[in-house]
């Protein structure tokens, strides 16, 4: 992606900071769209960069990507016609089972999706479903814990763009699922909170289903010159509406074909064991 030309440097400067600094202090800051021109995805783009490069210049491992705005419903509420990306870190990756520590995350949401790992690099912008097929190493059940910087989830597209899609977590199921034995289209999935059914969805309910939102992806970074590379983890889009997530709350998705991963939040820190 390249940074608009109407948009001065220490602008995009500037609002990488602003997310930055709540996401070191915990504390949620204001929307940045008061910075950029609400509809210059390449500006907001710009901004996540200069956060993806700061944390890999201070040792984080990019490790995947995500996809999001992978509803159509989503996409119309944000008039956008096209999904979004940001960058997964190893330090985002919960193991199945683990418990978030309280004060983590500053308003997080879970969603169920499809992960993929891929076992070859995908470089041509002219991906095709098939060269998917045969990058893909296996899939496996993903609950990915959305966060936003700015307060009260208050964004538009450009937003969540420089709030790296909105990042948070990500916890991977731990039984590998080769493509040729699941028909991604047709996933059914559950997602429970505590006991209670709170969110279920299908695999088409993702641009028409998983692979159509990981050719887009591969796509968009290869034409980017950034491509997707053997050993990454692909998200590809949540397949149910997110749930808002507090603390004690327990969580677990099972998508059929692909097995299941739960977590849990921790309770209230102590006063003093927060960020």
């Amino acid at each position: 992606m390249t940074t608009s030309p109407t948009v001065d440097e220490s602008v995009i400067s500037a609002a990488a900071s602003r997310l930055a600094v709540a996401e070191r202090t915990g504390v949620p800051c204001g929307p940045v769209r008061d910075l950029l021109a609400p509809t210059d995805v390449a500006a907001a783009y710009a901004v996540q960069r200069v956060n993806v490069e700061r944390g890999a210049a201070a040792g984080r491992r990019i490790v995947g990507r995500k996809t999001g705005l992978t509803s159509k419903a989503v996409q119309r509420q944000l008039g956008v016609g096209q999904p979004d990306f940001g960058a997964l870190f190893a330090d985002m990756c919960v193991a199945d089972g683990d418990e978030i520590p309280a004060g983590r995350l500053l308003q997080p949401k879970v969603e169920a999706e499809v992960a993929l790992v891929l076992g070859a690099d995908l470089p041509d912008p002219r991906v095709t479903v098939v060269d998917v097929l045969r990058a893909v190493e296996f899939a496996l059940p993903a609950l990915e814990i959305v966060d936003s910087r700015v307060a009260g989830w208050d964004i538009t597209i450009v937003d969540t763009i420089a709030d790296n899609a909105s990042c948070g977590l990500f916890v991977l199921g731990a039984t590998p699922a080769p493509l040729d034995r699941v028909d991604l289209r047709a996933v059914e999935m559950r997602l429970l909170k505590g006991e209670h059914l709170v969110s279920r969805g299908t695999g088409s309910d993702c641009l028409g289903g998983p692979l159509n939102a990981a050719v887009w992806l591969a796509a968009t970074l290869a034409a980017a010159g950034d491509p997707l590379r053997a050993g990454d983890v692909v998200l590809t889009g949540a397949l149910g509406p997110m749930i808002a997530a507090g603390p004690g709350d327990a969580f677990e998705t099972e998508i059929s074909g692909l097995g299941s991963v739960r977590t849990r939040f921790a309770s209230e820190a102590a006063e003093g064991e927060q960020r």
